[in-house]
């Protein structure tokens, strides 16, 4: 299907949409709205499990110039997390409309809710965390639960600036991510080990939005799910490349971190409630 650029101006945004996903968010509102005074946990879940089945698809926002993207019929693992809050935050509202779920989604992606260029998007999910936090959208839990600290060493973006083609021939932009990164690295950030797991695992609800702490030289995390108690088990909601679609992952939460050697442990976010 060929994706759409519509430049209506609904805040002055560039927006990257079709008309399949318009009615997918549709489709959504109708089948949710028996649903929308539950509270953000369940909505949540019951959000991500709409999703289940939908399609694994990866660079799906490297569009340029720089537009929020809303692709509905194809998620990876962070426009997934991302979907499901900014849905689930719309769905609270008296008139849910496309444009304020467009305006949610943009708040959450971009720093200051703001679309200039590239480097204004949440790229790192620490960084994510900061700002979302700060937006009052979510709350940090890995200290509260029992995390460790989490040096940081962010450099991965300005230091592979051919891997991205916002950045190719851009050296000011790769200045703004080195800066950033800097910036990043010099807050404090805490998370749960991968061999705690267990132990905080009851100060994890459903709905809190996880993300895999990752070994590989200059990045903070390499996947991004949502926390599902499922028969007593936790486990998490995810877009899956391996699955190659949006699945409730099989394994416990300890058995998938402890399965990936690059895993040092999870980052741990909480929807806030907006009433």
């Amino acid at each position: 299907m060929l994706l759409l650029v519509n430049t209506q101006d609904l805040t002055s945004r560039k927006l990257y949409c079709t008309d399949d996903d318009s009615a997918i968010f549709d489709r959504y509102c109708t089948q949710m709205e028996p649903k929308k005074s539950l509270p953000l946990d369940e909505l949540m879940i019951h959000t991500a499990l709409f999703f289940r089945g939908t399609p694994y698809v990866a660079s799906t926002l490297e569009k340029e110039p720089e537009g929020l993207v809303v692709n509905l019929r194809e998620l990876d693992c962070t426009t997934f997390a991302e979907t499901v809050l900014a849905l689930s935050r719309t769905l609270w509202e008296e008139n849910p409309t496309f444009e304020n779920f467009c305006e949610n989604l943009q708040q959450l992606r971009y720093r200051d809710g703001t679309i200039h260029d590239y480097t204004d998007r949440l790229h790192y999910m620490t960084d994510w965390f900061y700002e979302n936090e700060r937006k009052g959208i979510v709350k940090d839990m890995g200290r509260e639960i029992g995390g460790a600290s989490l040096p940081l060493d962010l450099s991965f973006i300005s230091t592979h600036p051919d891997s991205y083609k916002q950045l190719k021939n851009h050296p000011e932009r790769v200045r703004r991510m080195a800066d950033k990164e800097k910036e990043i690295n010099l807050r404090p950030h805490y998370y749960v080990p991968k061999q705690e797991i267990e132990k905080c695992s009851s100060g994890i609800k459903n709905g809190d939005i996880l993300c895999f702490v990752t070994s590989i030289k200059g990045l903070d995390v390499t996947h991004v799910g949502i926390a599902y108690w499922k028969d007593g088990q936790l486990t998490f909601i995810h877009a899956s490349s391996s699955a190659k679609k949006v699945i409730i992952q099989a394994s416990s939460l300890r058995d998938y971190a402890e399965g990936i050697k690059s895993c040092k442990g999870i980052l741990v976010a909480r929807p806030l409630s907006i009433y």
